[in-house]
């Protein structure tokens, strides 16, 4: 794949950085954010602090893919918060264009996207602000392009990792992935601005993994079993379980 005829079509009025090294992304993007005027990609071929949700860990063997978009949008949190799905569905798209695959790609409730039923990448989102307002949001991304961590370097029960070639026998350099995955991104952000969620819902819906199943949704509090059902139009995990239908906002999904 050639890098130059990919950036042919990095998107208008999205700016572009590629650092050697950093501790991680996101906090890149809070240091640079507050003298940014547009949103802007920032890709590290080496992170030395990387973390995933809930503080995690997160390895980054050499060949992986690690980013951040940083951006100051001007919806309430509640909606800020539903671009982890514009997000995947961006991915997804940027894996179909390497690929030429549809079928082996879906999405997990609430940020990751499965590759053949394993993880290939998450979605971290993280932001400042007070109210009403949120001052930054820096949408993290890392994927599993060269190589997948050891299953006993994650969580237990969790989705087991997989890289890319591993899976698919793609080769593609981050560099490579972001020039696809940045325009994808671009003309997700622009239907979700124009029309909303639901045609993002709608999408989403379509490449999710395991709707109509028996899942457990772990909250800090409690293990919730039940049928995937839907996602509803704040984002929340609809489950029907042994006690009615419940809709949740934030939880940890295992199959």
């Amino acid at each position: 794949m050639s890098s130059d005829l990919a950036r042919r079509g990095w998107p208008a009025g999205y700016g572009r950085v590629i650092l050697d090294q950093t501790d991680s992304t996101n906090a890149e993007a809070a240091r640079r954010a507050p003298g940014l005027t547009a949103p802007e990609w920032i890709l590290a071929r080496h992170q030395n602090a990387a973390r995933g949700r809930r503080g995690r860990p997160w390895a980054m063997p050499a060949g992986n893919f690690a980013a951040t978009l940083v951006m100051h949008p001007a919806e309430r949190p509640e909606i800020v918060a539903l671009r982890s799905f514009v997000a995947a569905l961006a991915l997804h798209d940027a894996f179909v264009a390497v690929t030429g695959r549809a079928e082996p790609f879906s999405v997990k409730w609430p940020n990751d996207v499965l590759l053949n039923g394993g993880k290939v990448a998450g979605i971290l989102l993280e932001s400042t602000g007070q109210g009403p307002r949120v001052s930054h949001l820096a949408i993290g991304i890392g994927i599993n392009l060269a190589a997948a961590p050891e299953a006993a370097q994650v969580e237990p029960g969790a989705t087991r990792p997989v890289s890319l070639i591993a899976e698919t026998g793609a080769r593609v350099t981050p560099e490579e992935f972001l020039d696809l995955l940045a325009p994808a991104y671009a003309a997700r952000e622009t239907l979700f601005t124009t029309q909303g969620f639901a045609p993002i819902r709608e999408a989403w819906l379509q490449r999710a993994a395991r709707i109509g199943e028996e899942i457990v949704a772990r909250t800090t509090h409690e293990s919730i079993p039940g049928t995937f059902e839907t996602v509803d139009a704040m984002g929340n995990l609809v489950l029907n379980t042994a006690k009615g239908r419940r809709a949740i906002p934030a939880a940890e999904v295992f199959f």
